[in-house]
């Protein structure tokens, strides 16, 4: 059999993050401390309006004919006096007023006000949304969508960091259903280790220059932030300096991108890809993981194709190398996990030889992924007694040799990786080493994905399976009698078998 020629090389090419997608609203964050404010009318909307502003610093008027006992005691003991102040962010909050003016709101009354509220319904809200319009300020009429010109979100306070959610009133309960969310998962101590760090900024900028090592300081600071119970202490800060200033040499880490669906992604890749000055991605690694990464952070693609074009790893590992040793925190991300067929060892040996380090961040591998969708129990006890885990191609990109018997074995689970395009090679020695070729298999395309397709056959009918999936997608084929089971147990969830 005359061997295939060896598929085309090609560079490592930079590419650009995606372009913004479009937004329903601007989110923005006015700075209102110390400023005036106007509001005008009664009622809850008022009164709440009025208790937000003073909150972030504004000096609030209150304009209604007969103030409420409710808005007279806000006036009197709004939230944010005296000790109410959390400990330690006395110096990071303005505290602001409430001013009840009992008349009615009057043009004049706008002219050099920050903003305009008006608790106001009908045609009493169009002259106010008007009017502030002619005073050149914005203004936000309550529960009148359209009239103002700017809406306030759903607020997650762990000020000095305030979190806005808006869903353009689409669906207010949504976003306080959000808003619980993102409550629990920031604990209320984030806000006093986002005050240590306005302090501490004026002394990392004299101990280290803008960079890779800045950067990673902050990184490090931000990791104890997020998991933190407490306030930070200066013990609990002595660690971040204990880099030596002036570092240049940066760092990689392979990164496990998972089979596709994003949401299997594991925290310790987000954290990753959030700090990363470059990623390094094959192929397969869709769009919407690398939106996981910094936006600044530069985009490499050194996809590998099996049988097409194809990045030399050697030049992934030069480039690699050489961006890391300018100071570079690098993530080299790979579909799956880098462990897995990932040629981790080929990468993880370059980076110590020039000195570097490397560590690695698994991800789930493309057959417990695959597994997982398909209901599919790899290592049943009554099906299986061994799951192996074999690759479909050699290093030439031709069916590789092994000792069939094993993978023939009845008792084995077996996933071929990469091996759509060898699987008909390799199925008459399969079927030679005692195979049976009614055993029962699953070939399935990108798993995981919005694209995911399969087909439950049978070892012999494999090829056929094969034939009928995208064939630019990775596919993987499942083999073994844990695979009747699944169909046996679950026909609604399985594509017709295709007879072998």
């Amino acid at each position: 059999m005359n061997a295939s020629p060896p598929p085309p090389k090609i560079p490592p090419r930079e590419t650009r993050p995606s372009r913004m997608s479009p937004l329903a609203v601007l989110p923005v964050f006015f700075d209102l401390r110390g400023k005036r404010v106007v509001v005008a009318g009664d009622g809850d909307g008022a009164v709440w309006k009025a208790e937000l502003l003073a909150a972030a610093g504004a000096n609030v008027e209150v304009y209604a004919p007969e103030p409420s006992a409710e808005l007279l005691a806000l006036a009197d003991a709004h939230p944010f006096k005296g000790e109410s102040v959390p400990e330690g962010l006395q110096r990071s909050l303005t505290i602001g007023s409430v001013r009840p003016v009992a008349r009615g709101w009057q043009s004049a009354d706008l002219a050099g006000a920050a903003c305009a509220v008006g608790a106001l319904e009908g045609e009493a809200a169009e002259a106010f949304a008007h009017a502030a319009g002619k005073a050149g300020i914005p203004v936000n009429v309550v529960d009148t969508p359209g009239v103002g010109t700017f809406n306030f979100g759903t607020i997650v306070n762990r000020a000095p960091i305030v979190i806005g959610i808006s869903t353009d009133g689409a669906a207010p309960v949504l976003g306080q259903q959000i808003r619980g969310k993102i409550e629990a998962l920031l604990h209320p101590a984030l806000g006093a280790w986002a005050a240590r760090a306005r302090d501490m900024r004026d002394v990392v900028k004299a101990l280290l220059p803008m960079g890779a090592a800045r950067r990673d300081l902050w990184r490090r600071f931000a990791d104890q932030a997020l998991t933190a119970k407490v306030a930070p202490t200066d013990a609990d800060l002595e660690d971040l300096f204990d880099e030596p200033v002036g570092a240049t040499r940066g760092s990689v880490v392979l990164v496990g991108a998972g089979p596709g669906d994003p949401e299997l992604l594991t925290l310790k890749a987000v954290r990753a890809l959030q700090s990363a000055d470059v990623i390094m991605y094959d192929r397969l690694v869709g769009a919407d993981i690398l939106e996981f990464g910094r936006r600044e952070a530069r985009r490499i693609l050194v996809g590998k194709t099996g049988g097409g074009k194809s990045c030399r790893q050697g030049d992934i590992n030069a480039v690699m190398v050489a961006l890391a040793l300018e100071g570079k925190r690098v993530v080299r991300l790979k579909g799956g996990d880098p462990m897995v067929f990932g040629r981790a060892n080929e990468e993880m040996a370059a980076c110590r030889a020039a000195g570097l380090a490397v560590e690695v961040v698994p991800g789930i591998t493309a057959a417990t992924g695959a597994a997982a969708e398909l209901g599919l129990s790899l290592t049943d006890r009554t099906a299986a007694r061994r799951l192996q885990f074999v690759t479909g191609h050699a290093e030439n990109g031709q069916a590789p040799d092994y000792d069939w018997q094993l993978i023939a074995d009845p008792w084995t689970t077996t996933v071929f990786y990469m091996g759509g395009r060898t699987f008909a090679a390799m199925l008459p020695r399969l079927l030679a080493a005692g195979l049976a070729p009614d055993t029962p298999a699953v070939a399935i395309s990108a798993a995981t994905t919005p694209a995911s397709r399969h087909r439950v056959t049978t070892a012999a009918g494999v090829p056929g399976a094969v034939a009928g999936l995208d064939a630019t997608q990775p596919c993987l084929i499942i083999l073994g009698r844990a695979v009747g089971l699944m169909a046996a147990a679950a026909p609604a969830t399985v594509e017709p078998v295709i007879a072998g």
